[in-house]
C-alpha cells in the first residue's frame, strides 16, 4: 500500500508539474524576430531623429530643479571627450532612439529546452541586453550597474512587462538631462499583426518629480537583418580641448536656445511635471499672448 501511495503521489506531482505555468506556456504571443523603427519616428520625430532635442529644451519632461541645474549646465562638447566617446546609449534611451531597429530572440535553457528569457541585439553602441523569464531575482542594490541594467518579464495576458533596475547614471535626453543609477524602467511590449508598440515609464526618485512616460511603435520585417553593432573607436575631435578640460556651463546659466526658436515663454521650455498635461496649454496660450506686450529683455 506504501508503494501505491507513494505512487499516487508522484502521479500527482507530475501532473501539477505539467499543469504549471512555466515560462514558455505562460507566453501569450511570439515577440521575436527583427523590428524596425523606419516608421518615420511618427511621434516626436524632430526630438529622435533630425535636427534632434535643442539645448534647453525640457518642455513635456517631469524634471525637478536639481536636474534642471544639471541639463542647464551641460554642453554638447563634452561628448568629445575621450572617457565619453566609447559610452553606449543607456537602455533607457537606446529602446527610443533613432532608428533603434532591434533583434529580438528567444534563450532557451540547453537542458530544459524551456524559454527562460530574450535578447535584445543591435542598440547603439553595443548596449545589447537580456530579459529574463523564468523567475530570477534582481541583484542586491550593492550589484554592478550597466548601460543595459538587469530586466525581468512577465506576461500579463497578451501584454509583456518588463522591468529593469541597475542601470548606470546617465540621461532621458542628450541635451543633458540627467537619469540616476536609482531609476526604475517599465516597459510594456504589445504586438498587433506585425506593429509592436512599446510603452516606457521611468521611475527615478532623484531626478523626476513624477513617473516619465514614453512610446514607440516598430514594425516586423522579416527581410531586415539586424547584427550587434560595432565597436567604438575613440579618437580626438576637438584638438583645442586642454588636458583635463571638461567643458561645461556655469551654474546659473540661462539656455535660451530652444524658446527662442519656437517663441516659448522661458518658463515653459524649462519644463516640469505640470508641462505634462492638458490643462498647460490654457496657460500656454495665456502667457503666449502677453509676450508680444513683453521686450525679450525684460521676458528673460
Amino acid at each position: 500500500m506504501g508503494r501505491s501511495l507513494t505512487g499516487t503521489v508522484v502521479v500527482a506531482l507530475i501532473a501539477l508539474g505539467l499543469a504549471a505555468p512555466t515560462a514558455a506556456r505562460a507566453q501569450q504571443v511570439d515577440l521575436a524576430g527583427m523590428w524596425s523603427a523606419n516608421l518615420g519616428n511618427h511621434e516626436e520625430r524632430p526630438l529622435r531623429g533630425d535636427p534632434g532635442v535643442d539645448v534647453g529644451e525640457y518642455i513635456g519632461v517631469p524634471l525637478n530643479d536639481a536636474a534642471r541645474q544639471h541639463a542647464l549646465s551641460w554642453q554638447a562638447t563634452m561628448h568629445s571627450l575621450p572617457e565619453w566617446q566609447a559610452r553606449p546609449h543607456p537602455v533607457t534611451y537606446s529602446m527610443r532612439a533613432p532608428q533603434p531597429n532591434f533583434r529580438m530572440a528567444p534563450i532557451i535553457n540547453p537542458a530544459s529546452q524551456e524559454l527562460i528569457g530574450y535578447s535584445v541585439v543591435g542598440l547603439f553602441g553595443g548596449g545589447d541586453r537580456e530579459i529574463w523569464v523564468d523567475g530570477r531575482p534582481h541583484p542586491s542594490k550593492y550589484a554592478e550597474h550597466k548601460w543595459q541594467g538587469f530586466s525581468t518579464g512577465v506576461w500579463e495576458g497578451g501584454v509583456f512587462k518588463v522591468t529593469t533596475t541597475h542601470i548606470k547614471y546617465s540621461f532621458i535626453h542628450r541635451n543633458g538631462i540627467p537619469l540616476s543609477p536609482y531609476t526604475v524602467m517599465t516597459e510594456y511590449y504589445m504586438r498587433h499583426g506585425d506593429l509592436l508598440t512599446l510603452v516606457i515609464i521611468l521611475d527615478d526618485p532623484i531626478y523626476l518629480d513624477e513617473p516619465m512616460v514614453r512610446t514607440s511603435t516598430f514594425k516586423s520585417d522579416p527581410l531586415m537583418v539586424v547584427r550587434r553593432t560595432l565597436p567604438f573607436e575613440v579618437a580626438e575631435e576637438i584638438p583645442s580641448l586642454q588636458r583635463g578640460q571638461v567643458p561645461a556651463w556655469p551654474l546659473g546659466s540661462r539656455r535660451t536656445d530652444y524658446a527662442d526658436i519656437y517663441g516659448f515663454p522661458y518658463e515653459t521650455a524649462m519644463g516640469g511635471a505640470h508641462t505634462m498635461y492638458p490643462e498647460y496649454a490654457t496657460k500656454l496660450k495665456a502667457m503666449m499672448a502677453d509676450m508680444p506686450a513683453t521686450s525679450t529683455a525684460a521676458a528673460r
